[in-house]
């Protein structure tokens, strides 16, 4: 499989065309047997009390043809009291094995779900930011929860319902070989013209449960998208489109879901009718059998029995047929992620970062196009170094290349062309959570966790004590608005820190920043969306922050900037001036035009 994943605003249409019957079935289930034979314990289990429960299911109808023959026929009523008896001790066995092959398989479900899930996403956070790009974060959690729900909702179910299923079928037909060869091989006659049409049928459920699965991972994608915009949606009066839009995405959902049950119910159908009308001529056979003399009254309803037996068994695995369908269309969108493997991953033989760290950065000729090679470039042949302790800003118009060159730095995407060091050593080089152990990242609109103000800063640094997050709290000025809430640090800031003003998200994750305590610094337009106060108390956590550090700083407001060491004016993904302010201003370029625009309105 390529590193691409199924692309989101496919077609449904195009994955299963209309009238093709998908040659790999219920393949992807295959995916999902590794998991199960983790747990070998539990499975030998599953498998010794399935066997039991099944033998025993199967010893009643023996039991109930001796009864017929040795008691009602006889009219010897102590063997019915005999046989009555025996069914009683084989039905109290059935019931432990019952009850326990239940148990066992319903765990073992719950725990390769578990695996699953797990598996999926720790498998999410190591794909490469270009798959994000790439795909809908709605509709990676849609497969993540709603896919995994599915198979939830049958794996253990399903799985034992056909395994005790095919265990039935089997030995019903040894027992009818055993009870009446004659009637076996009229039952074996018959039994293709029910198998083969189900089969047939059952193939296209496959492409009707993909689709199904698709419908639901666009409306969950869509809703997740609008619920966390909702105050963009209410500022500019989308409720009602919005709300249509969601409605014709759930009415394609249901009639793609109803088409789906419309076939399942036409194949149930047809399994009941098909094995009625066989179930109805083996009884007529049996009847001449039995007038004929070639088997006893008890042998013909043991042999019906069996027969009801393996019908009814048939027509479950049927029914699990059809959803074993939809949980391979679940299965296949999962493993599509897991087959997906990471654009950007550590070297085969990596190189190590220098102990003590020496903060330094260097760019060589560096290209880079988001679309490959061929793409439209967002940086071409930038060249600059950063020494230790160095302070270096970037500037220039949106889309120059500022933050990109912040997002090369942490290889969150590989380079076209040219090189990159850190402390010396090519980025491609180093292992990826070493590489971006080096540095602390302060973003424009920092990400907020719905959690607790301490969990937020403890994110830079889990294993951190209590006074080392107090200490990086004071350092960011956090402390300051942290006094004042009833439940202090414990305090639950809302889904991307809601109940935060922006000033105190942008110390929030500064306060991160600095309990990170990493040797380069990354600053994104960290004071941009400010006002005059907070922008003066981030300026001065941030001044804390950068002591010491190497810094490379994103800037729109040139103020903020004017002590660089270094100043790097940036136009159409090249380096067009750099130099000190004062060197920039005297050079009446670029820079001096923004700064004279800036420093005017102020």
């Amino acid at each position: 499989m390529t590193d691409q994943a199924l692309p989101i605003e496919a077609d449904p249409e195009k994955i299963v065309p209309e009238g093709h019957i998908e040659p790999r079935r219920l393949r992807p289930l295959q995916r999902l047997v590794p998991f199960v034979l983790a747990y070998p314990v539990r499975l030998s289990l599953t498998l010794l009390f399935l066997l039991i429960s099944a033998i025993t299911s199967l010893a009643i109808p023996a039991a109930l043809g001796g009864a017929i023959d040795e008691g009602f026929v006889a009219q010897n009523l102590e063997n019915v009291g005999r046989y009555g008896w025996i069914v009683l001790t084989i039905a109290l066995v059935m019931a432990i094995a019952s009850g326990a092959r239940f148990y066992f398989i319903s765990v073992i479900g719950e725990r390769v779900l578990a695996d699953l899930r797990q598996a999926v996403f720790g498998h999410l956070l190591r794909l490469d930011a270009a798959y994000f790009d790439r795909n809908r974060i709605g509709e990676l959690t849609s497969r993540l929860n709603g896919d995994v729900a599915v198979i939830r909702g049958a794996v253990g179910s399903s799985l034992s319902l056909a395994l005790r299923s095919m265990v039935t079928i089997i030995g019903a037909l040894v027992m009818m070989i055993l009870t009446s060869p004659a009637l076996t091989l009229a039952v074996v006659i018959a039994l293709p013209l029910v198998m083969v049409p189900v089969i047939a049928f059952s193939r296209r459920l496959r492409g009707m449960s993909r689709k199904t699965q698709d419908a639901l991972a666009d409306l969950s994608a869509m809703a997740t998208e609008m619920l966390g915009a909702n105050r963009t949606v209410k500022a500019f009066t989308q409720e009602q489109v919005q709300s249509t839009l969601y409605d014709q995405r759930s009415e394609a959902s249901y009639h793609a879901e109803t088409r789906r049950l419309g076939a399942r119910a036409v194949m149930v159908g047809m399994v009941i009718f098909l094995g009625t009308g066989a179930l109805v001529g083996l009884v007529w056979w049996g009847a001449r059998s039995v007038f004929d003399g070639a088997v006893t009254a008890g042998q013909l309803a043991q042999f019906l029995v069996y027969a009801l037996m393996a019908s009814g068994a048939l027509t479950n695995v049927s029914e699990v047929l059809g959803t074993l369908q939809m949980v391979a269309g679940s299965t296949e969108r999962l493993t599509e992620i897991l087959d997906t493997e990471p654009a950007i991953k550590d070297p085969a033989s990596p190189l190590d970062l220098p102990e003590p760290p020496l903060g330094t950065v260097e760019f060589d000729k560096v290209s880079f196009a988001y679309d490959g090679a061929n793409g439209e470039k967002v940086l071409d042949g930038v060249s600059f170094s950063v020494a230790k302790g160095q302070t270096v800003a970037l500037v220039g118009p949106s889309g120059s290349g500022k933050s990109t060159t912040l997002s090369l730095l942490q290889r969150f995407y590989d380079i076209d062309g040219g090189t990159i060091r850190v402390d010396g050593i090519d980025v491609r080089d180093l292992r990826l959570g070493e590489l971006r152990q080096r540095f602390a990242y302060v973003e424009q609109e920092p990400i907020i966790f719905a959690g607790t103000i301490r969990d937020n800063i403890l994110f830079g640094k889990p294993e951190a004590g209590h006074e080392e997050v107090i200490a990086a709290a004071k350092a960011a000025l956090v402390d300051d608005f942290v006094a004042d809430l009833p439940a202090g640090y414990d305090t639950i800031v809302g889904e991307r820190g809601v109940m935060l003003s922006g000033g105190q998200k942008q110390r929030l994750a500064i306060a991160r920043a600095i309990l990170r305590n990493a040797p380069i610094l990354l600053l994104d337009e960290a004071t941009s969306a400010l006002d005059a106060q907070s922008e003066y108390l981030v300026q001065l956590a941030l001044e804390h922050l950068m002591k010491g550090r190497t810094t490379l700083v994103i800037a729109h407001r040139l103020a903020t900037i004017r002590d660089a060491s270094t100043i790097l004016v940036l136009e159409g993904g090249r380096i067009i001036d750099q130099g000190t302010h004062g060197e920039l201003v005297a050079k009446d370029g670029r820079y001096a035009e923004l700064a004279k625009l800036q420093f005017r309105e102020a």
